[in-house]
């Protein structure tokens, strides 16, 4: 369980990416990734882990995609009106 205060450390999905080819092509062990990089070995275990078990690097913790980060917003904003205004004559046809 994290502490009050706690720091979490994030790692991008090329360096996870790289971390894995490592350990998987070049069997390099657990320690020695660690020294190389400066991240735990339980780190590095748990990537291994899901890795194995089908899931991919670039999901969060909690196994959802990451936000995306270019949102149109004038798109999404001129959907909602279209929807409010479907709305309001469905609305008005009762």
């Amino acid at each position: 369980m994290a502490s009050k205060g706690q720091k979490f450390n994030s790692y991008s999905p090329e360096l996870k990416q790289e971390i894995l080819n490592k350990y998987f092509n070049q069997n390099q062990s657990y320690s020695s990734l660690a020294l190389e990089y400066s991240v735990s070995k339980g780190t590095i275990k748990t990537w291994v882990f899901k890795t194995k078990n089908g899931n991919k690097i670039s999901l969060d913790n909690r196994g959802r995609p990451k936000k995306e980060e270019n949102i149109d917003y004038k798109e999404r904003f001129e959907i909602l009106k279209n929807y409010q205004a479907f709305l309001k004559a469905q609305r008005e046809k009762k």
